[in-house]
């Protein structure tokens, strides 16, 4: 599509029109800018908020400590903190990777057969139900306390999404396509790889923005129950000395992990997926001009 540099170059175009193409590119410039200034704005205005309601209504330290309380807080124990938060971020990192690996091949055997999507869709469903703080006992019995059952927890809880998703992506392709296909003479695995596969990354990129942020959750969870060290562990410790603040500040931190860990993903996507967004960038072009 032309860009709007050319168009205000274009003889035929009447000074309205070129007006209004100017403004349309000023008003996305505009737009664009507000977008990368909104979530900071955004938190700054609730961490505003929050601590003038504190403020305003006395709150106990002990109930719901000020923001400007639990950044004291992590000035204080910033080392226990980097120290902890390594240790989560380790750990729901190699769970998260073992649930990519293992998800993404059960997500392709489970799209690609119909015995296997209604044979073990019930048992992933009703594995999944299973509140995972329950599983946590029966980890620490097999493997003791330590870092292993953390892993394993993270690895549960963000398993589920990516198979979920990846088995719809490739179950989506239609039957015509895959008919045609066929008769062309590609094979099953053939079909799988070029068709089933790059239209299930879409599902599967979706997933890893779902599976990324509850994988801290399991791992917080475990590290509550049977670990030594971990954020959650550390949260624990707070709490037994009544350091409300220090254990906002470990929430704080998981929070600051997951959104990082996000970005990423969201970056990986936008270079391996970009296709799949095409209709939304053809759009911003035009208004922009870019």
């Amino acid at each position: 599509m032309p860009d709007s540099t050319a168009a205000t170059r274009d003889p035929t175009l009447s000074p309205e029109a070129l007006r209004r193409l100017e403004a349309m590119a000023a008003a996305a410039r505009r737009r664009r800018r507000l977008q990368a200034w909104l979530p900071w704005l955004v938190i700054l205005g609730m961490f505003l908020l929050w601590e003038v309601a504190v403020r305003a209504f006395a709150i106990p330290q002990f109930v719901l400590p000020a923001p400007s309380d639990i950044a004291a807080s992590m000035v204080k124990w910033w080392r226990p903190l980097l120290e902890n938060s390594w240790q989560t971020l380790m750990t729901t990192l190699i769970g998260f990777g073992l649930a990519i690996v293992f998800g993404l091949l059960l997500g392709i055997a489970i799209g690609s057969s119909t015995l296997l999507y209604h044979g073990l869709y019930p048992l992933l469903i009703g594995f999944n139900s299973i509140p995972k703080v329950a599983v946590v006992p029966i980890l620490v019995i097999w493997f003791g306390i330590g870092t292993v059952p953390a892993v394993i927890t993270a690895f549960l809880i963000s398993f589920f999404p990516i198979v979920v998703n990846v088995a719809t992506g490739i179950a989506t392709v239609e039957p015509e396509l895959r008919d045609v296909l066929r008769a062309l003479g590609a094979r099953p695995s053939d079909i799988i790889r070029k068709v089933g596969l790059p239209r299930a990354m879409p599902y599967f990129f979706a997933s890893l923005k779902i599976a990324i942020t509850v994988a801290f959750v399991g791992s917080i969870i475990a590290e509550t129950v049977a670990a030594n060290k971990g954020i959650g562990h550390l949260m624990i410790l707070a709490s037994s000395r009544f350091d409300v603040p220090l254990v906002f500040a470990g929430l704080m931190v998981t929070a600051v992990m997951g959104v990082l860990m996000y970005v990423v993903a969201v970056a990986i996507e936008d270079r391996t997926t970009g296709w799949a967004m095409r209709g939304q960038g053809d759009q911003q072009i035009s208004l922009t001009g870019a």
